[in-house]
């Protein structure tokens, strides 16, 4: 199908990245399962073909593109069926990294993107804490003063890439008069940094393979140059990525979705049944055909809002359809296709089992259907 959104480049680059999809990351996807983590090394090999940094300057060893770059990444990720490596690879290129390429000083940057390019340093954001998700005024985290430097306590909870991270961009409270979520400011926390530990790994029903990890802050000390952006404005830098955020999460659950009904297909089209196949059922083959069409209007939502934000115009609403429609949808077209697989499909063995089990939290994580139907009708 042409797509109008797609340059010759992007085509290209979605190519190359099922390319190494299928090649590097579906045959170790169990394993991987298994260990609850994915090895560092995936990390450097998808920073050596030029996949981490595609957003950043070439100096950095980026490529200087825009939102469809992202958008074609996390929907090829969501295509792998292992929902745990999308995340951290997603975290890591479009969540949290985004932060210091926003809003870091030339100094900042140059200590440390070539590490988050190249898949040497690993990154994570921490935001969410136990008691604030979706509601960002909620945060009890504080930083304060202390000579020329800041320390920092709290705990955050939630955080992908927590266990096995080396950059934290950390989101505390610097003013506790402000009201609401204001007063916030963003800084960069190297893991080792004394006071600071996982306080323990999390044990989640889906992306097992993504490591999760609630984070402790005691007394950690940051200096002034760890600061991003600027002091008490960290709200809005963290409002601004939460665009990019949700696009990407749109993108890599219309990904999840388009492979599941995929693979359900193969097993209908298969699977003897009452003297013929599943596929000759006509409810079977319309629900598909519904969710396929579901699927498709969902793909060019994400389209539609990732080229806008990439003309730089105001896409807020449009994002939040995304986040809440393809969040939704993924999790319908997961249920039909475990039902159409019958019994195989609550099987560990049979990929849609796990696919179902992980997007269960794309309804959820990144801004809850609720919240973003909230910020869609103030727009209506």
């Amino acid at each position: 199908m042409i797509n109008p959104y797609f340059s010759d480049e992007l085509t290209m680059l979605r190519d190359q990245i099922r390319r190494f999809v299928e090649a590097e990351i579906v045959p170790h996807g169990d394993a991987w399962e298994e260990a609850g983590k994915v090895p560092r090394e995936v990390f450097a090999k998808m920073g050596e073909l030029g996949f981490l940094g595609m957003r950043y300057p070439e100096q950095y060893g980026g490529a200087d593109l825009d939102t469809m770059a992202s958008v074609v990444l996390a929907e090829e990720l969501g295509r792998c069926t292992f929902g745990g490596f999308s995340a951290d690879l997603l975290v890591h290129t479009d969540m949290a990294s985004p932060h210091l390429a926003n809003v870091g000083t030339p100094e900042q940057m140059a200590r440390w993107m070539p590490g988050i390019t190249s898949g040497k340093s690993i990154c994570a954001v921490a935001v969410t804490e136990p008691g604030a998700g979706s509601d960002v005024a909620g945060m009890r985290t504080r930083a304060i003063r202390d000579g020329n430097g800041w320390l920092i306590n709290g705990t955050k909870m939630f955080i992908t890439n927590g266990v096995h991270g080396d950059l934290f961009f950390v989101a505390a409270k610097t003013n506790t008069e402000a009201k609401g979520s204001r007063g916030v400011t963003i800084f960069a926390v190297e893991q080792g940094t004394s006071g600071f530990s996982v306080g323990k790994k999390l044990n989640k029903t889906g992306w097992l393979c993504s490591d999760t990890a609630e984070l402790v802050f005691d007394n950690v000390r940051v200096t002034g140059d760890q600061i991003l952006g600027e002091v008490d404005q960290g709200f809005y830098a963290i409002m601004k990525n939460f665009q990019n955020e949700r696009t990407v999460l749109g993108a890599m659950a219309m990904g999840e979705a388009q492979k599941a009904i995929e693979l359900t297909l193969d097993y209908v089209r298969d699977r003897p049944a009452f003297g013929g196949v599943l596929w000759d059922k006509q409810v079977i083959r319309q629900r598909l055909a519904e969710r396929a069409a579901q699927v498709e209007a969902g793909r060019q939502l994400v389209y539609s809002a990732a080229w806008k934000d990439a003309q730089g115009m105001e896409c807020v609403k449009e994002v939040s359809m995304v986040k809440a429609y393809c969040g939704d949808l993924v999790n319908k077209v997961l249920y039909d296709c475990v039902q159409f697989h019958g019994g195989m499909g609550y099987m560990r063995e049979t990929p849609v089992e796990r696919m179902s089990r992980d997007a269960r939290i794309q309804a959820i994580g990144g801004g809850a259907t609720e919240v973003m139907l909230e910020e869609i009708a103030k727009r209506l």
